[in-house]
C-alpha cells in the first residue's frame, strides 16, 4: 500500500475544517484521479498524502509507516520520493528552465551537487528528454519569468518526470493549459507511472479528462469523500449529484482526442483543440 488515510481530519487555526473523517487507500502503481466542486477538500487532502500538512485528526501512512513519526533525516528521504506538481508551481523566476527541472533530484544529491548544478547544469541530457515530452525541448535555457503559465506548469510536470519518484501528487496540474496540451500532459504522467511502477493521485477539474486517463475516481465535497469507485461506474447522474451545489454544471474540458469518452459519459466535447473549458448541464 502506498498511501493510507484513516479518519484524517484537517482543522487550520481559523477554525476552517478542510477535511473531515476521510479514510483512503491507494495501492502502488495505482491512478487515482480526485474531482468535486471548489472547496472541495482536494487540494487539503493532497498536502496532507504529500507530507506537507499534518492531519489534526486520524492518521496517514506514506510509503511505509505513519510520516511524522519518522527521525528528520528519514522524513526528509521519504519527501525525496515524492514528487508534487503545484496548480502554481514554486519555481523562482529568474532560474533556468534547465535548473528548474534538475530541481527535482536536489533531495537526492549531496550539497555540494546541487551547488555545482546552480553554475553548470548536471544532466542537461535528463532535463532536455523531459521536456522534449511535453513540447518544451526549445525552452532549456530560457528564464522561468520569461514562459506563460501553461508552460511553467509544464516546467513543474517535467520536474516530477525528471525526479522520478515512487509517488506522485498532482493539484489541477494542467488548469492554465488549451485542450490539447492538458491532454498530452497527463499521458506523460500516466506513462511515467506505467514506465516506473509510481503511483499517481491527481486532483482536476476537467471531468472528462479524469475519466479518461485514470482507473478510479474520487469524489469529493465539503471535505468528505462522497464516493470511490472505478471510473466505469461514474455515470452522469453520480457526476451530477457532485456538483449539485453549483447547479449540477459538471466541469469539462473536452477536445478531438477526448470525444470517445465524452461521449460515453455523456458530456458534450468542445469543437476543437482550442476551444475554451465547457459546463454542461
Amino acid at each position: 500500500m502506498t498511501l493510507a488515510l484513516h479518519a484524517v481530519g484537517l482543522q487550520h487555526a481559523n477554525g476552517y475544517r478542510a477535511l473531515h473523517d476521510v479514510s483512503l487507500q491507494v495501492a502502488s502503481g495505482a491512478r487515482v484521479a480526485v474531482i468535486g466542486p471548489s472547496g472541495a477538500g482536494k487540494t487539503s487532502l493532497l498536502r496532507v498524502a504529500a507530507v506537507s500538512l499534518r492531519p489534526t485528526a486520524g492518521s496517514i501512512d506514506v510509503l511505509g509507516p505513519s510520516p511524522w513519526t519518522l527521525r528528520p533525516a528519514a522524513l526528509k528521504a521519504l519527501r525525496a520520493r515524492i514528487g508534487v506538481v503545484h496548480q502554481a508551481p514554486p519555481i523562482p523566476p529568474r532560474l533556468r528552465v534547465v535548473t528548474a527541472v534538475l530541481a527535482g533530484r536536489l533531495g537526492r544529491w549531496s550539497a555540494l551537487r546541487a551547488l555545482g548544478s546552480l553554475v553548470h547544469p548536471a544532466d542537461m541530457a535528463g532535463a532536455h528528454e523531459v521536456l522534449a515530452r511535453l513540447d518544451l525541448g526549445d525552452r532549456l535555457f530560457d528564464r522561468c519569468d520569461r514562459l506563460s503559465g501553461g508552460q511553467l506548469q509544464r516546467v513543474g510536470i517535467a520536474r516530477v518526470l525528471y525526479q522520478a519518484p515512487d509517488l506522485i501528487l498532482a493539484d489541477e496540474p494542467v488548469s492554465s493549459l488549451d485542450p490539447m496540451l492538458a491532454d498530452a500532459a497527463l499521458r506523460e504522467l500516466v506513462a511515467q507511472g506505467e514506465a516506473t511502477g509510481a503511483t499517481l493521485v491527481v486532483s482536476l477539474h476537467a471531468v472528462d479528462l479524469a475519466l479518461k486517463w485514470f482507473d478510479r475516481i474520487v469524489g469529493m465535497r465539503a471535505g468528505e469523500v462522497v464516493f470511490d469507485r472505478p471510473a466505469a461506474q461514474v455515470d452522469e447522474a453520480t457526476l451530477r449529484e457532485l456538483y449539485a451545489a453549483e447547479g449540477g454544471v459538471v466541469p469539462v474540458q473536452a477536445k478531438d482526442a477526448a470525444v470517445h469518452q465524452a461521449n460515453t459519459t455523456g458530456l458534450p466535447a468542445s469543437p476543437g483543440p482550442d476551444a475554451p473549458p465547457v459546463m454542461c448541464r
